[in-house]
């Protein structure tokens, strides 16, 4: 079996020498690092280092002042705006702490909405979103609204959300941030289980636990740069 470590596998993410800047403050500052297809890899490090700020970046949803960011073989700087949301539609899955669902949308349609964006039918997207919900075991919530979901079937919702258009690359930020523990062990097996099959991961934590148990490789920020990377053995 081939390792996410293996080097024919193709970065998925590459970051060279990459800067940013907001005024007078340097939120990144010469991050260059990669993430191959398959990996799990978490980004930690204090309040303030720039992890936020590197996830928006490999998103598209901020540019930097100066450097390269490619994801799944483009280069995002090449792309305007209008393409850049085309780009994250297609190719990006992204998972929030505070989950970001459309209140007056029921679960199934908040799902998706993601495919209807790419200009997938509502019907072959609510199949679609139905197949997911049977993965993630909310099929029995489809019709229910955000606001009569717990924390745990919430979440749920949005990682089906992300995954609707098969992306290259799951974003997740603080995913198990608002859970209770409960409700975060459940979405940890979660995120370990989408990344036995394949999918490629980068998570912002502040979480130790969460690094250790769903991410085989971490990178710790300090100031705006990769202060260390180091393999991980997951937790059982």
């Amino acid at each position: 079996m081939t390792t996410a470590h293996d080097a024919n596998l193709r970065p998925v993410v590459r970051l060279e020498n990459v800067h940013k800047e907001f005024g007078d403050t340097r939120a990144l500052d010469g991050v260059t690092l990669e993430i191959r297809q398959g990996e799990a890899v978490a980004v930690m490090g204090p309040s303030g280092c720039g992890k936020s700020t590197l996830l928006n970046m490999v998103a598209g949803l901020d540019r930097p002042t100066a450097g390269t960011v490619e994801v799944h073989g483009q280069n995002l700087g090449a792309l305007n705006e209008t393409g850049l949301a085309l780009f994250r539609r297609h190719h990006v899955g992204m998972i929030f702490q505070f989950f970001n669902l459309i209140d007056d949308l029921a679960a199934l349609d908040n799902a998706a909405l993601a495919a209807q964006l790419t200009g997938t039918s509502a019907r072959q997207a609510r199949r679609r979103a139905l197949e997911l919900f049977e993965e993630l075991g909310i099929a029995d919530r489809r019709d229910v609204y955000p606001a009569a979901l717990s924390g745990g079937q919430r979440q749920r919702v949005a990682v089906a959300r992300a995954l609707m258009n098969r992306p290259a690359l799951l974003l997740a930020d603080e995913p198990t941030g608002a859970l209770d523990s409960r409700s975060g062990e459940q979405v940890m097996d979660l995120l370990i289980d989408l990344n036995q099959i394949g999918q490629t991961l980068l998570i912002v934590t502040h979480d130790p636990k969460l690094a250790q148990r769903c991410a085989s490789r971490l990178i710790e920020l300090a100031d705006g740069r990769v202060a260390r990377e180091s393999s991980l053995e997951r937790a059982a």
